[in-house]
């Protein structure tokens, strides 16, 4: 939802700032759902 503001606010007004924050929001939720699966496959690990 985050991104989909920041993409819109970033049509609307053309300021580049908007853009490399919605990118930056890009990373972060990517980050996250790396360290998500990996803690899911060490919690899987330590269960065996």
């Amino acid at each position: 939802m985050i991104r989909q503001i920041a993409w819109n606010t970033f049509k609307n007004t053309g300021n580049i700032n908007t853009f490399l924050e919605l990118k930056q929001v890009q990373y972060i939720e990517n980050d996250i759902k790396v360290k998500e699966y990996e803690n899911s496959q060490n919690k899987r690990n330590n269960n065996c």
